[in-house]
């Protein structure tokens, strides 16, 4: 009875991560950008980007961490992207990319 009462109390406790996670990225502002490099093993890209708001930072090109490693395997250099960016644990960190609309 104890472990599943701590897997209940577990499972909520990751919904309200998530959630917060979706929301968090929701509101943050889309940046279109162009991929300059992918770095699969220490998980970063190198992007030519606009503009990013939300953390003070002029158009230029940045290397960043990315939150979930999967979203490197849907891209390649030279490719058009738009992607949200936030600051997570000190380091600037692309929260969502996706294909940019031609």
């Amino acid at each position: 009875m104890k472990n599943a009462f701590k897997f209940m109390a577990a499972s909520a406790l990751l919904a309200t991560v998530a959630s917060a996670l979706a929301q968090d990225s929701a509101a943050l502002p889309r940046i279109e950008a162009e991929v300059r490099k992918v770095d699969t093993a220490s998980q970063k890209i190198t992007l030519k980007h606009a503009e990013i708001p939300n953390i003070d930072m002029g158009a230029m090109t940045m290397v960043f961490r990315v939150r979930d490693p999967a979203l490197l395997r849907q891209v390649n250099p030279g490719d058009r992207v738009t992607v949200t960016v936030d600051r997570v644990e000190g380091a600037l960190t692309v929260m969502s990319m996706e294909a940019a609309k031609p």
